[in-house]
């Protein structure tokens, strides 16, 4: 996902880029299917995809591979990261995507993939477990084009893009060609036309701008039907029989819209998700976990954001973005500090709380009962503020919890930085500490 969010800044619109912060990059969510899923949701939209199935098995892939009836077929692993081509599987398979010439070779090539971790430059040494292979007829292609649509925040709206350079690194061709990549911005109220569907900029032959249009036309629509905020198409090529086909696709669907897209959504494949985000998920709770030590707990994103800004301001690292959002109950917070506490990396946690719609004596409930229930033994400090803010610090002032309140969200990142650095230096003289108040 934040890849495809740093692809959309790289490529800006109308010739002008723009830069998103890193933990905005971080705190946009989308919803990413596999590649069989997305053909699938092509292909139910008319859009000219090669023949393929997925199988969950090597004998299933041997099957499919009968079925489609053809010698020449390519075997992708079906992971949700990047870079697969270039990966290297447990059992020392290179590359997530091969070329077969039998059903027999699918089944073969397919049992060194099933059931193994594929191990890309985006997965890093985790890996991503390979459950599936699609498998799907092999095509030559004359020419290969690139292909994508992207929301737009500066036009408001959907914006398509093109290039005659497909096959390759967009990036790349951005960076060393930016006249090779073509934009238009589509008005969503008026919808695309004809005209605007791109197929003459990017280059294909006067015989196919017919049929190329058609298939953008029809990307755009599935683009808008499922409230997808990026899909691409790399590459989109014109087959040696003549014919316009878009042989991968890759589309990242808005969050947002999980209520209205349950089909969509339903698809969601949470083994190729982290164990904290499928237990946010599960809480109703928005958390993305970073590389930091300083735990956070906030209601609002926008809160949220400005929290980490500060603990960064005062040398700290955040360990994670939460938000609570504005109507948490106590045992909403009390999974938001399962979240937290679950990283061996968080040495203090910040508690930032505005009670505005969310009252601040139910934030109080859910941090007496987390830290009693857990047994925590780190240091929270607790800043809050608003609707019931009385209640709440007469509820914490009334524990025999070592909680650290403190009004000013200076002064509270100032001191979870000190308290942090204070554990992460016991940590390395290996001692035990515990903390007193007051401190």
């Amino acid at each position: 996902t934040t890849k495809c969010i740093k692809r959309q800044a790289i490529l800006g619109v109308q010739g002008f880029a723009f830069q998103q912060s890193p933990h905005l990059q971080q705190q946009q969510r989308n919803l990413s299917l596999h590649e069989y899923m997305s053909i699938g949701l092509l292909k139910e939209a008319g859009v000219c995809v090669p023949e393929g199935k997925v199988a969950s098995s090597p004998d299933e892939a041997y099957s499919v591979a009968k079925e489609i009836g053809t010698k020449d077929l390519v075997v992708k692993a079906q992971v949700l990261a990047g870079g697969r081509g270039k990966g290297t599987f447990e059992g020392g398979l290179k590359g997530g995507v091969k070329i077969v010439y039998s059903p027999e070779e699918a089944r073969d090539i397919s049992s060194q993939m099933i059931g193994r971790k594929l191990y890309t430059k985006q997965t890093g040494e985790q890996g991503r477990i390979c459950n599936q292979v699609f498998i799907c007829e092999r095509r030559y292609p004359r020419r290969e084009y690139y292909f994508a649509i992207t929301m737009e925040r500066s036009f408001q709206g959907p914006v398509l893009i093109g290039s005659s350079q497909g096959g390759v690194n967009i990036e790349d061709v951005a960076a060393e060609n930016p006249d090779a990549i073509v934009k238009e911005p589509i008005d969503i109220m008026d919808g695309i036309k004809m005209e605007q569907a791109i197929a003459t900029k990017m280059g294909f032959p006067a015989a196919l701008i017919g049929d190329a249009a058609a298939n953008i036309i029809k990307l755009y629509n599935v683009f808008m039907k499922y409230d997808a905020s990026m899909l691409e198409i790399n590459p989109m090529v014109e087959d040696a029989s003549g014919q316009v086909m878009c042989m991968d696709a890759k589309i990242n669907f808005d969050s947002n819209a999980a209520y209205r897209q349950k089909k969509v959504f339903d698809m969601q494949d949470w083994t190729q998700e982290d164990a904290r985000d499928r237990q946010a998920a599960k809480a109703d709770l928005n958390y993305i976990g970073l590389d930091g030590s300083i735990g956070c707990l906030v209601n609002g994103a926008g809160l949220a954001m400005a929290t980490m800004d500060i603990i960064k301001l005062h040398g700290g690292t955040p360990a994670n973005f939460l938000d609570v959002g504005g109507g948490a109950t106590a045992h909403q917070v009390m999974e938001a500090f399962k979240l937290i506490t679950s990283d061996r990396k968080v040495q203090a946690i910040l508690v930032n709380i505005f009670g505005g719609i969310m009252r601040c004596d139910i934030i109080a409930q859910g941090i007496i009962m987390a830290v009693t229930d857990l047994d925590l033994k780190i240091p929270i400090v607790v800043r809050l503020q608003g609707s019931r803010v009385d209640d709440a610090k007469a509820l914490i002032a009334a524990s025999p919890l070592k909680l650290l309140a403190c009004d000013d969200l200076d002064e509270a990142a100032r001191m979870v930085v000190k308290l942090s650095e204070i554990v992460s230096l016991a940590q390395e003289a290996h001692v035990d500490i515990s903390f007193q108040l007051p401190l």
